[in-house]
C-alpha cells in the first residue's frame, strides 16, 4: 500500500487532519514504511528533530510533494534572531505546513520574518508536555503553577505574532479562552487514547477531551506506530475525534 498519492479521490480518504501522527522513528525509510502502512487513514504527519539526521527533511519533502500529505516540522528552533530568521527562510522553501519555534517573542518575530510570504504556520512552544513543576524548578524557571506559566507564554507568543501554540491538552481550554487566541491554532501533543501508556508525557488527555477543550490538532505517536495494526489505531482515533464527546461546548 502506498501513502495515498497526490490527486487521489477525496471520496477514498478516511483521514481527518486534526490527527497529526508523529513519525518518531529512526530514519526516513522507517518513516516512509509507516506512512505506507497508514495509507489514506492519515493526512498529516509530524517530523521531529530526532529524525533530522536520518533524512527527515527529505521525507518531509517526499510526503508533501509526492503524496500530498500535510507536514508539521517540529524543530523547536531557538537562537539569536538572525540565525532563526535564516533557518526558517531555508525551511520555508520546502512549502511545509507547520514549524515549531520556542515561544520567546524575539524567536517568533524572527521566524515570521524568515518565512517571508510562504504559508508556513509558526507555532510557539509554551512548556514541553514532558515537563512538570519539578522539571521547571531544576531549569530555574520562575515559580508558579505550570498552567499559569503556559498561559502567560501563550499570550505573549500570540502578541509576538505566532500563528499558534504547542501546549498540553490540559491547558487547551485556558488558552482557547484568551482574547489573543482568536483565530490562532492550538496543537496538543501528550494525547493518549484511553488505556494507552503515557510514555514520557506527564500532562496528557484523550483525543476527544483535547479537541473538546479547544485543540485544533492533536499529535499522537507511540499509540499509533507501536500498535499491532497502526492503520486501525489511527482510524480509531479519527472515530473518537468525530464522536459526541469531542464536541466543544460552544459549538
Amino acid at each position: 500500500m502506498q501513502p495515498s498519492p497526490k490527486g487521489a479521490s477525496p471520496a477514498a480518504e478516511t483521514s481527518d487532519d486534526r490527527l497529526i501522527v508523529a513519525l518518531d522513528v529512526p530514519n526516513a525509510l522507517a518513516g516512509l514504511a509507516l506512512a505506507e502502512r497508514l495509507g489514506d487513514a492519515v493526512s498529516f504527519y509530524k517530523i521531529g528533530l530526532g529524525m533530522l539526521t536520518g533524512g527527515g527533511l527529505a521525507l518531509a519533502n517526499e510526503l508533501k510533494q509526492e503524496f500530498g500529505k500535510r507536514i508539521f516540522l517540529d524543530m523547536k528552533l531557538f537562537d539569536i534572531g538572525a540565525t532563526v530568521e535564516a533557518a526558517v527562510h531555508g525551511i520555508a522553501q520546502y512549502d511545509l505546513d507547520f514549524l515549531t519555534v520556542h515561544g520567546d517573542p524575539h524567536v517568533i518575530r524572527a521566524a515570521q520574518e524568515g518565512k517571508g510570504g510562504k504559508d508556513l504556520k509558526i507555532l510557539a512552544v509554551t512548556i514541553l508536555t514532558s515537563l512538570d513543576r519539578a522539571d521547571l524548578d531544576a531549569g530555574l524557571i520562575k515559580p508558579g503553577a505550570v498552567r499559569e506559566i503556559v498561559l502567560e507564554r501563550a499570550a505573549n507568543a500570540f502578541l509576538a505574532g505566532a500563528d499558534g501554540v504547542i501546549a498540553s491538552p490540559q491547558e487547551a481550554a485556558l488558552i482557547r479562552a484568551l482574547p489573543e487566541a482568536e483565530g490562532r491554532l492550538i496543537v496538543t501533543p501528550g494525547v493518549r487514547p484511553a488505556g494507552a501508556e503515557p510514555g514520557d508525557q506527564k500532562r496528557i488527555a484523550t483525543p476527544a477531551q483535547a479537541v473538546a477543550d479547544g485543540a485544533d490538532h492533536i499529535v499522537v505517536g507511540r499509540p499509533v506506530w507501536t500498535a499491532a495494526d497502526p492503520r486501525a489505531a489511527a482510524e480509531a482515533i479519527v472515530a473518537e475525534l468525530n464522536s459526541p464527546q469531542a464536541r466543544r461546548a460552544n459549538r
